[in-house]
């Protein structure tokens, strides 16, 4: 029977399978690091009190991309190039999602609205990683190899999407309420369909290596595809609603240091 246990299972047992994961996952949180350590160096003053947390942020993403790459050391193996069609962040950077890695490159303070839209990407993307690493901790966390790295990185993504929640709600109180909700929307509706798309990427790269009969692959890409129509129809407001966490201030201090394991 196909399922999301057996399915994961099977790429982490292949070498070459496995190796493409941890890539792909090493260079997103990677990518993701940089992109806070530059938010976080180019916040105005207005808002200086943001910049230890978006430091702790990229902190925490570049940690993870380090777990992957021990993962992948202690297998023996080395990481592998990034397939363009695979590349989340970049996908979404190209859609407009985000602020541009231009604005960042540049040494410029960024604006109020910047912040607003740093916040309500995150907010919208940290929910799919922290529904992606909770089916990876349901079904792994025991695992003798990857168990501790899953459940360090599922509780840092809870933190980071709990963080954007309060952060965002203390903007709405601001006065930002409107502009926060047309930048979550946009954001939403473009995020499922970059996750549409380089999920059947993904799939067609990992059946490709691990052989999958035609069958098999027409059947998880009809799955990924009504995913999305889900998502389209409405399942999309799950990742705009706001509500405060019950785990405040919830990036207040330093990243936790990577688990022995990995």
């Amino acid at each position: 029977m196909l399922s999301a246990r057996s399915l994961f299972q099977e790429i982490l047992d292949h070498d070459e399978s496995f190796a493409l994961f941890c890539s792909i996952a090493a260079s997103g949180e990677s990518q993701g690091g940089w992109e806070n350590a530059r938010i976080a160096a180019l916040v105005p003053e207005t808002q200086r009190d943001l910049a230890p947390k978006i430091t702790r942020h990229g902190a925490d993403e570049d940690k993870h991309g380090r777990i992957f790459d021990a993962l992948l050391k202690k297998r023996g193996l080395d990481p592998v190039p990034v397939p363009p069609d695979t590349d989340y962040t970049m996908l979404l950077e190209r859609n407009g999602i985000g602020l541009a890695h231009d604005k960042l490159r540049r040494d410029e303070p960024l604006t109020v609205q910047d912040i607003v839209t740093y916040l309500a990407h995150s907010r919208v993307t940290e929910q799919r990683a922290s529904e992606q690493m909770a089916l990876l901790r349901k079904h792994f966390a025991d695992h003798p190899d990857l168990g501790r790295a899953v459940k360090m990185i599922s509780n840092d993504e809870d933190d980071h999407l709990a963080y954007c929640h309060e952060e965002l709600l203390r903007f709405a109180y601001a006065g930002h309420g409107r502009a926060i909700q047309r930048t979550l929307r946009a954001c939403a509706l473009a995020e499922i369909r970059v996750y549409r798309d380089v999920s059947l990427a993904v799939m067609a790269h990992m059946g490709r290596i691990l052989n999958w009969p035609r069958p098999k692959a027409a059947l998880l890409a009809a799955g990924i595809h009504a995913v999305y129509a889900y998502e389209r129809l409405g399942g999309w407001r799950r990742m705009v609603s706001l509500r405060m966490p019950e785990r405040r201030n919830a990036l207040s201090g330093p990243a936790a240091p990577e688990p022995e394991a990995a």
